[in-house]
């Protein structure tokens, strides 16, 4: 049975209708760029009065994202194997194999019951699950959506209708170009990609899970770590702070009450709100934020494949004259190697 939270709210109760108007709003959302190991934002739809680059292979973009999406998760799937191996042969091991094991079973159990969607299989992906679009619309309904000017969401399946009622009634985007703008392939068409410069505020953040605790608001992601470097990069610019709310859509089955609070690491991002397709959980958490990029923990490997994050540790090395730390060698995460060509 799903886990139910005293602050939930179960949709037997009628919600508030969804407003046929929206707030027009932008979006920002991240997508791995082609022949490019880093990851950017971008801010959509772009300014009035653009026009989407006419140049654009919008089949040669998709063909090349599916191919390194394939690359990468298997590759993720040899690092979680390693990690949970490891894990068991040494006794305490590594000690983020714990994380490994609750993703495989969510995973798994999707599989198994008939929950997951396409793309299938959700392993090592945020995964796509039935009733997701049923999620979106409760999500699309908390007031803290409602009055958002600037929502930032993550570019992965479940997520899509999310991104598709942040940008209904957009007047900035070509007429029939909305459902399009939702996919990663629209994101770059007609997308704006945005620097460290850039004065936004984002008014709340959406953002993907495998495994949620709605006791606690603890999350886990896919195993990545690029939601949480996309957070302390946020932080930096001043964009957010620990009052922006964080909101997660996923499947009831997706809830669990074993993640443990006191292993997470000082960058892992907790949620305040759940939206499932039947019910709406205010967590609480009580798990502190993170407060920007921690270069204690930021691998040389994962920083010289991410040229954004690079800019920004010579930028803070600049202006305060003192040298940033690094975190250990590491092996160079899945993601990281898309770009290497």
């Amino acid at each position: 049975m799903p886990l139910l939270h005293p602050f939930a709210w179960p949709l037997t109760t009628p919600l508030p209708p969804i407003a046929t108007n929206y707030t027009p709003r932008t979006i920002a959302f991240t997508t791995a760029l082609r022949h490019s190991s880093r990851r950017v934002s971008y801010s959509s739809p772009p300014a009035a009065g653009r026009v989407e680059n006419s140049s654009f292979d919008s089949a040669e973009f998709e063909a090349e994202r599916l191919r390194l999406d394939a690359e990468a998760r298997d590759a993720m799937a040899k690092t979680a194997a390693d990690a949970v191996g490891d894990s068991e042969a040494a006794g305490s091991g590594d000690p983020k194999a714990w994380k490994w094991k609750i993703r495989k079973r969510v995973w798994d159990l999707m599989e198994a019951e008939g929950i997951a969607r396409n793309p299938r299989p959700v392993h090592h992906r945020i995964p796509n699950f039935v009733g997701s679009a049923d999620a979106a619309e409760s999500l699309g309904r908390l007031e803290v959506f409602q009055s958002a000017q600037c929502v930032k969401v993550n570019p992965d399946s479940p997520q899509k209708q999310v991104r598709f009622l942040t940008l209904t009634d957009s007047q900035a985007l070509p007429s029939g170009s909305i459902v399009e703008a939702c996919t990663s392939v629209g994101a770059a068409k007609y997308g704006r990609p945005i620097g460290l410069d850039e004065k936004i505020k984002v008014d709340l953040i959406v953002i993907g899970s495998v495994a949620v605790d709605p006791r606690t608001g603890a999350r886990l992601g896919k195993g990545e770590g690029f939601a949480e470097l996309e957070y302390g990069m946020l932080r930096y610019m001043g964009s957010i702070d620990d009052t922006t709310m964080v909101v997660t859509s996923v499947h009831d089955r997706q809830l669990v009450d074993d993640i443990p609070v006191d292993k997470l690491l000082i960058h892992d991002v907790p949620v305040d709100i759940v939206c499932t397709p039947t019910q709406v959980i205010f967590t609480n958490t009580l798990i502190p934020k993170p407060q920007g990029i921690y270069w204690e923990k930021l691998s040389p490997e994962k920083l010289g494949q991410i040229r954004i994050l690079r800019e920004l540790k010579r930028r803070i090395e600049k202006e305060t004259g003192k040298m940033l730390p690094c975190g250990p060698s590491e092996k160079l995460p899945p993601t990281a190697r898309r770009g290497r060509r």
